[in-house]
């Protein structure tokens, strides 16, 4: 009883049979679980993709592509991420504009 009261406890919020039938709901934590493991490292990826995205939006002002702004980084040794590049994009641009600079001389 415990153990059927723990596995419905946990499909708390599944529709239909997976939230009441304990073999349904036993499959449905067993996939739940296998998603979460594959999805925590996609989402690494999910966030790198998305920091492109920014950092390409904030160089449109500069006529500048990502591709060659990220080369200019590394050939000047400017160590910054690319986390820190899209923050500096979105909240300040003043700030980003001088590493765009520092980049293009």
């Amino acid at each position: 009883m415990k153990r059927r009261r723990n596995v419905l406890k946990n499909a708390k919020g599944y529709r239909f049979g997976r939230s009441s039938k304990e073999r349904e709901a036993k499959v449905a934590l067993t996939k739940a679980g296998v998603y979460a493991f594959d999805h925590r490292r996609d989402k690494k990826g999910d966030f790198r993709r998305l920091w492109q995205i920014r950092i390409g939006a904030g160089l449109a002002a500069f006529d500048f592509s990502y591709s060659k702004f990220i080369g200019a980084l590394k050939k000047k040794n400017i160590a910054i991420n690319r986390k820190m590049l899209a923050e500096l994009a979105a909240t300040e641009p003043q700030a980003f504009a001088k590493v765009v600079e520092s980049a293009r001389d």
